[in-house]
């Protein structure tokens, strides 16, 4: 059990807004299918310009999706499993250097992307407010969560961890009392947490949703294609 009561403000910010948030991504996103599916794209800007698009999107790409998954994965494992081959130092331990790593490589992609945008006329001109926001957005949960890393060296013990990893399974089982487990923590991981829910908020409202679209039945089509000429006249 949480040993602060929250007040009235974190129990919206951190009790009820991450079901707000769930909810409008599920939602918004059904519905911007439905209605508008010439805009569930990536509008890639390649063509406009190639170079250093490539390095910059497979290195954000990768450690974006690595990144969430671990998170997925470290906040949502109950300490009764880790704990049988892991303790929950050095889980933190681990944390700390992989996320460092993986932060790392997707802050040298994002960084690239960003600049390759915000400095090329071309591509700033034909870029949404919506495309700019969101790179904007990531960029900056990204060095929070970098700086998270620093916050945890200060107590190896494992603390904050569990106290984060203890209010994400009781919002995922819907349990209440979740946002007292992270009353105490410091600003860094709640800033964090409150960005991330936000990003989570806005995702049917921009090019993010292309991810619910990943072409895997491309790894199991045929290896040939069917080609038709023309007939003349054409």
């Amino acid at each position: 059990m949480p040993e602060t009561t929250p007040s009235f403000f974190y129990n919206m910010v951190f009790g009820i807004y991450p079901y707000i948030a769930v909810s409008v991504l599920v939602l918004g996103s059904i519905l911007r299918y439905d209605r508008d599916q010439y805009s569930w794209k990536t509008s890639s800007s390649q063509l406009l310009r190639g170079k250093g698009m490539r390095v910059g999107s497979n290195l954000f790409h990768i450690g974006i999706i690595l990144l969430f998954f671990t998170h997925l994965v470290g906040l949502l494992t109950p300490e009764g499993v880790y704990h049988l081959v892991i303790t929950t130092p050095h889980k933190q331990i681990l944390a700390m250097i992989g996320g460092g790593i993986l932060g790392g490589i997707t802050f040298i992609g994002l960084t690239m992307l960003l600049v390759r945008r915000m400095t090329d006329k071309r591509i700033r001109a034909t870029s949404k407010f919506s495309d700019i926001l969101l790179l904007w957005l990531l960029y900056i949960q990204l060095i929070l969560g970098l700086t998270t890393i620093f916050f945890s060296a200060q107590h190896l013990d494992g603390s904050s961890m569990v106290a984060l990893a203890n209010w994400a399974q009781h919002i995922v089982t819907f349990q209440s009392g979740a946002a007292g487990y992270i009353v105490n923590e410091s600003w860094v991981f709640k800033a964090h947490i409150f960005l991330g829910l936000t990003i989570f908020l806005i995702f049917p409202f921009t090019r993010l949703v292309h991810m619910l679209s990943a072409p895997v039945k491309y790894l199991w089509r045929p290896g040939y294609q069917i080609v038709r000429r023309r007939g003349k006249g054409y």
